[in-house]
């Protein structure tokens, strides 16, 4: 059994590389993931949320085309975080990926792999979503713009962490809207998509064309709108349309991993627009939601999961929804191979590693997604062995965050920061204590609109205002 599975596995794989190409395979998936079969899911394991966010982003089509392909089958494809992955990965191939995240926004990529899929085409509804304390108020606000065609929370601005159920409520938003008012015009689009249509519209001399499909829209839903962060012109384009629909007494939701003043490199006119309607955040959720998420999880599996084993796997992991449910989906696997009934004390030994591997991991994807969505880069460009001096600023406060906020050791964070040596660490945390307690106190970096300069005492406590604990 274990061996047709790896079998399958490279047979994906190998379809996989052929689909996406042989550099895009090297860059993104050799050595940052490891695929295996479990019941009938595909896991993908990842370095971190990072990563695992831009393949399911950018080739999810294709791993399932691949899986149908080698296996003849459609087996549901699952993300999850695995910690044998984050020291993996060698410098040439993390600078690539902060490349192809740079080229990302043009033209030829946008054709490859950035299609605008119909509303009709979105998979989650709100009636899926798991409500609890941590996510009631944007639960609400998302069902007041489905009731109300013209609401007063204009915009609706949801933010939080990776994986706590952003995507969902505007997905759910858009499938709700289009059951009940089904001539509503619906965009959805991610922040990045926007770019890509943007950018490609101005190449191809179609602005008026582009401006027209966004501008006449009912709704408009943007997922990740902190990617606009240093794209001036995109951000200038971006006002416009969200004023011509905001004046016709249209709707606009976004979505994105931190408070609009928190997302650096973003005009103040766009940050006082979108904090000028509803901005409700998402906080990791409780218990009890963790419990009640996990159930669901498992009634849409058709599994029977006993309460003890439920609470257990909530008790020890609780950042996101994600690693919820890539450790429910383990326990499952491990019942399966091990043809026993799940228990308590089967789900502590399929977890026993993965929670003491995995939870100082979440945190630190926490602190980085903080720290890159406020100086207005992405996770690749801290991995990388760029020296610019925005990157290096954020590097190091990332790592001092680290070393301050989680129980990881100085290679720990090397590794998982794309593979930097213990000492870079080291290096990086007193920098940033020699900037507390001397003077000049004042950090600075580069902008699209200039340098900017921030005390570190100041710059430390946002960031650690915006993390969860």
């Amino acid at each position: 059994m274990e061996i047709a599975s790896h079998n399958l596995v490279e047979g994906i794989n190998e379809a996989l590389s052929k689909k996406v190409g042989a550099q895009r395979y090297n860059i993104w998936f050799k050595n940052s993931t490891r695929m295996v079969i479990e019941d009938s899911y595909l896991k993908v394991g990842v370095p971190n949320l990072f990563v695992g966010g831009w393949l399911e982003t950018h080739f999810s089509q294709a791993l399932h085309d691949s899986v149908k392909e080698a296996t003849g089958s459609s087996l549901k494809v699952i993300f999850t975080i695995d910690p044998e992955l984050f020291g993996g990965q060698r410098r040439r191939q993390l600078d690539s990926q902060a490349q192809s995240v740079a080229r990302a926004t043009t033209p030829s990529e946008r054709r490859r792999l950035h299609k605008t899929p119909p509303p009709a085409n979105l998979r989650l509804r709100l009636d899926t979503f798991v409500i609890g304390p941590s996510n009631q108020l944007a639960y609400n606000a998302a069902r007041t713009v489905v009731a109300e065609p013209r609401s007063h929370y204009n915009p609706l601005f949801i933010h939080g962490g990776c994986g706590l159920g952003k995507t969902h409520l505007l997905q759910g938003i858009c499938n709700a809207v289009g059951q009940i008012r089904p001539h509503t015009q619906i965009a959805y689009v991610s922040g990045e998509e926007f770019t890509n249509q943007f950018v490609l519209a101005l190449k191809v001399g179609k602005l008026d064309a582009f401006r027209h499909r966004f501008r006449q829209m009912d709704l408009l839903v943007i997922d990740d709108i902190h990617f606009l962060a240093s794209k001036k012109a995109t951000q200038e384009e971006f006002l416009h349309t969200f004023n011509a629909i905001d004046t016709a007494g249209r709707q606009v939701v976004m979505a994105s991993d931190a408070h609009p003043k928190m997302i650096g490199q973003l005009s103040e006119q766009l940050v006082n627009r979108f904090i000028s309607g509803m901005v409700v955040k998402i906080e990791p959720p409780d218990f009890e939601t963790r419990c009640r998420i996990l159930r669901q999880r498992a009634r849409d599996m058709e599994k029977d999961i006993p309460d003890p084993a439920i609470e257990y796997i909530a008790e020890n992991l609780c950042a996101n929804v994600r690693e919820l449910e890539g450790a429910l989906l383990k326990v499952v696997a491990y019942a399966s191979l091990s043809r026993t009934a799940i228990s308590l004390s089967m789900a502590r030994e399929a977890l026993e590693e993965h929670i003491n591997k995995t939870d100082p991991i979440v945190h630190l994807s926490d602190i980085e997604a903080a720290v890159t969505t406020f100086f207005g880069i992405t996770p690749a460009d801290v991995h990388s062995s760029r020296k610019t001096r925005t990157i290096s600023l954020a590097r190091s406060v990332a790592m001092y965050l680290a070393r301050k906020h989680t129980s990881m050791s100085f290679p720990e964070i090397g590794r998982f920061m794309g593979n930097k040596n213990h000492a870079t660490v080291i290096l990086a945390c007193r920098k940033i204590d020699d900037l507390l307690r001397n003077a000049p106190k004042s950090v600075v970096w580069d902008t699209p609109a200039g340098r900017r300069d921030m005390n570190i005492a100041t710059l430390l406590s946002k960031l650690e205002s915006a993390l969860n604990h």
